[in-house]
């Protein structure tokens, strides 16, 4: 489905205008619930490896940090390709309304399994990084465990988002760090970046 054909979401311009004030969104119900669970099915499906930290030549495991496993999206899918194009739709609305200069997202299916955790950390690091916006959206819902801990840029905790399914947040990489609190229970999700190369 390309961008054309997708109809522009009825939360778009309201959340672009939160993320504009605030630097932080979370939008409930982003996904229409059909398509959240062919993701959530793929990625279930999907064979999953365990996450790195750092990039290039110097990615390494490190299951102190963090112990969740990721697949890169590559559109092979109708159900990614739906996704991707509304990812397509908030990256020209967010260019449109907040001058980012965006050119592109990519995106991997994540997975923490009990006890799978993701300490503290910035996506992004200013004047060092072409990530600009992080996308976080949840495929399942978890009851407890697992949760998204957003902290302000003087390290205090900001915001706890509890995963439920289709609910995305968007936050400025380089701003808010963050961590993923160890699993109770099973979470699946899409983790993505918008960048500026």
């Amino acid at each position: 489905m390309t961008v054309s054909q997708l109809p522009e979401p009825v939360w778009l311009a309201d959340a672009v205008e939160q993320f504009y004030l605030h630097g932080l969104v979370v939008i409930p119900e982003a996904l229409p619930a059909s398509l959240c669970q062919q993701l959530c099915d793929e990625a279930q499906q999907a064979q999953l490896k365990p996450a790195g930290i750092g990039r290039g030549q110097d990615l390494q495991l490190d299951p102190d940090i963090r112990r969740d496993q990721t697949l890169w999206l590559d559109g092979s899918s109708a159900a990614q390709q739906q996704y991707l194009a509304l990812m397509s739709l908030i990256q020209q609305a967010a260019n449109r309304q907040c001058f980012l200069g965006l050119t592109h997202h990519e995106a991997h299916f994540a997975r923490y399994q009990r006890g799978d955790f993701y300490q503290k950390h910035l996506d992004a690091f200013t004047g060092r990084s072409s990530r600009v916006l992080t996308t976080v959206c949840y495929l399942n819902d978890v009851a407890s465990g697992g949760a998204l801990q957003i902290y302000s840029e003087n390290d205090t905790p900001l915001l706890q988002v509890q995963p439920q399914a289709s609910t995305l947040v968007l936050f400025e990489s380089a701003r808010f760090p963050h961590e993923v609190l160890p699993a109770d229970s099973t979470r699946f999700s899409i983790a993505g970046w918008f960048r500026v190369d």
